[in-house]
């Protein structure tokens, strides 16, 4: 009988330790400071680090009793990545509740290889910025694709220089000077990095596709890319797609300054945005390969070939 009284009073006490510990650490960190902080949560961030990012800020007393509470509202799934404004005069439950609603800023991903109409679609959809007024004000190239943190209100302008600065801080000196060493102007880096970024669809390709692309316009070759063509095609209705998947003979003849079957050099303009591996497979491309001729096969696998023969029975081979 003794032994029962024992264990129910260590309990009890256990029970009110616990009480007052849950009570005390859903408290507010400091109820008389109403200043508010930014606090971002980064996309896939989990409960964990976002408890331990709150504690550092000093917005809440307990990381063990936050995530309590958390996981006594049944939110964990709600929290949003964006940022809040917190204040360390909230609590714990009204820390919690403003993390699954009303994020100041909304993160917006722009991925490698997109044409400026395509970004403006992704832009539109999440800041409610009209596309005509996005794609008016940009430079195709030169938005470079990476996930972003965009206040809500962003106007046109305000997303296109965020866009640009990171283009400008990627686009290094270091970057400039190797182009510069090869002859390239940084237009010309662009130009090609954005046909590399649409041609190769894997890393360790791009550096010998913009190899053989630079090759070919050292020795005044048209350089009869397809994706050059589309870029001119344009929007397809009947695909829903900014990009044709196969082109026809009478596309391959559009008069056209980006039919790079019927004129040598360079298109006028980029034909996407390039992300900064392939900005980097051009400046660093190597004109010596032995190889003239590159093909995609059905499972995005690349083939090269030296000769216009060995070319042809790879697209035998792989594609028919």
């Amino acid at each position: 009988m003794k032994k029962r009284y024992i264990i129910f009073s260590l309990m009890l006490i256990f029970a009110v330790g616990f009480y007052l510990f849950y009570q005390e650490g859903t408290l507010p960190f400091n109820k008389i400071d109403k200043i508010t902080k930014i606090f971002v949560v980064a996309r896939g961030q989990s409960l964990e680090n976002i408890a331990n990012n709150l504690a550092k800020e000093d917005l809440i007393r307990s990381k063990l009793v936050f995530f309590l509470v958390v996981k006594q509202l049944g939110i964990e799934k709600s929290v949003q990545a964006g940022d809040f404004r917190l204040s360390p005069s909230m609590n714990a439950f009204e820390i919690a509740k403003n993390l699954t609603h009303g994020t100041l800023d909304v993160w917006v991903t722009l991925i490698e290889g997109t044409r400026r109409e395509e970004m403006a679609q992704i832009v539109s959809k999440q800041l409610d910025i009209p596309e005509v007024e996005f794609i008016k004000e940009s430079r195709e190239g030169y938005l470079f694709p990476d996930t972003y943190l965009m206040p809500k209100d962003a106007t046109a302008g305000s997303v296109i220089s965020l866009l640009q600065n990171n283009y400008d801080r990627k686009f290094t000196l270091e970057l400039k000077n190797k182009a510069t060493k090869k002859g390239l102007s940084e237009k010309d880096v662009i130009i090609l990095a954005s046909i590399v970024e649409k041609e190769a669809k894997h890393e360790s390709d791009k550096k010998t596709v913009a190899s053989i692309l630079l090759k070919r316009l050292e020795a005044s070759w048209p350089l009869q890319v397809d994706a050059i063509i589309q870029y001119a095609l344009g929007y397809q209705p009947s695909e829903k797609s900014w990009w044709k998947k196969v082109l026809s003979f009478d596309d391959l003849e559009i008069d056209s300054p980006y039919n790079s079957y019927k004129n040598k050099g360079l298109p006028p303009t980029p034909i996407s945005n390039p992300g900064l591996v392939s900005i980097e497979a051009v400046v660093d491309a190597d004109k010596n390969i032995p190889y003239w001729y590159y093909m995609s096969d059905k499972n995005t696998n690349m083939h090269y070939a030296v000769t216009l023969e060995e070319h042809n029975e790879n697209i035998r081979k792989y594609l028919q």
